[in-house]
């Protein structure tokens, strides 16, 4: 195939991809704050329980993303340079591998609940909730996999809005199930926490069939295309791309465990579960800083595909700028309101009060560091190189922040040290990707060779 210059193709815009995607996880958010007010009327234990839970599921998880990593990265380049058959037979190719994990993995996330969720040092009641809210996530695998993949090649195809209202679907059907599932209003039965697993799986299955129909009937400006999805050469790229992703995934969700097994063992349910509420209303801030991931990740895989790496510069550099101004800002609004906002999800809970606000303080003022690892994080996976981005989460998160926290602990510093032990982690690892998006080497990591657009 004779090589094409597409460097003076359009491309969306930094925000029309950020946008979108900023509403789209705002909305989640939301509903996760709701699950949180719910789950929170119950007492620390089930707020614990499904701060648990959600770690153990994001572990499994690990596949998905690993292949929603991938995805990402080849279809944006596909779409730069011009071959939208290639990125359609990329996402079809991307669906199978994660339905096929899918199913793989609800066997360990049902029969091995128990001993994960145990894992944690929390009390016996809240282990048992933890574990049946791993076993009703579990299930639902296959839904989360349609979501996170087809959605990844949507926005990678520059394509933001439709998931955006796809996920305001899910949002409404997941609100009234929570409510009817956690509380059991209307005849419904009162599952509490697995009432809420349940209700966000409904949901997302919803949301992940109503997509594969519209894609099905070629309502997506990124088509489905029915043959010769599968090659080993397309899927060795996958897997090339997506393996580091995975184990950065992997290294992440191993050193939280042990972060917060800290928490849990040494500092007791109410650190614990103060540790996730505070988790959750920053998400605010978190948010728009994976609207800038996307957009920064899309931007540097269509700019690379289309022979324009300082296209590519630029966008990382200009989504970093926004993200540390909009999730800053954010941030100190969230500050001003802290305690106010702890007791609203928590009530009458004065420790885990105290030790939200005091997580808040902390992360809030971490969100400049914050957006290095979205924006600049996100351009470098886009181009395909994210064995670098797992080398700084270990260095890190391994490193820094659960070295850190250990020493704290063991000098029986409060629970306050061992959040703080987070600002290392930022610090490091955001100094790591802004070395390494300086260097440019970023640019070089994946090559689409003649041989991958053959009809």
């Amino acid at each position: 195939m004779v090589a094409v210059d597409t460097s003076k193709q359009e491309r969306p815009s930094i925000w029309n991809l950020a946008f979108p995607s900023i509403l789209a996880n705002l909305l989640y958010t939301v509903v996760a704050m709701v699950q949180t007010k719910f789950v929170g009327s119950l007492g620390a234990e089930a707020v614990a329980a499904v701060a648990a839970g959600q770690r153990v599921f994001f572990a499994l998880q690990a596949v998905m993303m690993a292949i929603s990593a991938g995805t990402t990265a080849l279809v944006a380049r596909a779409w730069g340079a011009d071959d939208h058959v290639e990125a359609s037979r990329i996402t079809v190719l991307s669906l199978v591998v994660g339905a096929f994990f899918g199913v793989l993995l609800t066997i360990p996330g049902i029969l091995a609940a128990e001993p994960v969720a145990s894992m944690f040092g929390l009390d016996e009641t809240t282990i048992e909730l933890a574990a049946d809210n791993i076993r009703w996530m579990s299930v639902f695998n296959v839904a989360f996999a349609v979501n996170f993949i087809l959605g990844a090649a949507l926005r990678a195809a520059g394509d933001a809005w439709s998931p955006l209202w796809i996920g305001v679907g899910v949002n409404i059907v997941n609100v009234p199930l929570l409510y009817l599932l956690v509380f059991g209003h209307y005849g419904f039965p009162q599952m509490g926490v697995s009432g809420a697993a349940i209700a966000g799986g409904i949901a997302f299955a919803v949301g992940g069939i109503v997509m594969v129909i519209l894609w099905l009937k070629q309502s997506f400006r990124l088509k489905y295309v029915a043959n010769k999805w599968f090659r080993r050469d397309r899927l060795r790229r996958l897997v090339q791309i997506g393996y580091p992703a995975g184990a950065e995934m992997v290294v992440f969700q191993v050193g939280f465990f042990f972060f917060l097994m800290l928490i849990g063992n040494f500092y007791g349910t109410e650190a614990f579960a103060a540790y996730n509420i505070g988790g959750n209303i920053l998400m605010v801030c978190m948010v728009i800083g994976f609207g800038f991931s996307i957009a920064g990740s899309t931007l540097a895989g269509q700019h690379l595909g289309a022979n324009d790496p300082e296209g590519a510069v630029r966008s990382g550099w200009t989504s970093l700028v926004y993200a540390i101004i909009s999730m800053g800002a954010i941030g100190a609004i969230i500050v001003y309101f802290a305690e106010e906002i702890a007791f609203f999800f928590l009530g009458n809970e004065p420790i885990t009060v105290a030790h939200t606000v005091n997580m808040i303080y902390l992360l809030a003022a971490m969100t400049p560091i914050l957006a290095i690892e979205f924006a600049i994080g996100g351009a470098i996976r886009g181009a395909g190189d994210t064995r670098f981005p797992l080398i700084a989460t270990f260095v890190g998160l391994i490193g820094a922040r659960c070295g850190l926290a250990a020493v704290f602990t063991y000098l029986e510093w409060p629970v306050v040290w061992v959040y703080g032990a987070m600002i290392g982690d930022f610090v490091v690892k955001g100094i790591m990707l802004l070395w390494r998006f300086q260097s440019g080497k970023w640019k070089n990591m994946v090559r689409l060779d003649d041989e991958q657009f053959e009809a």
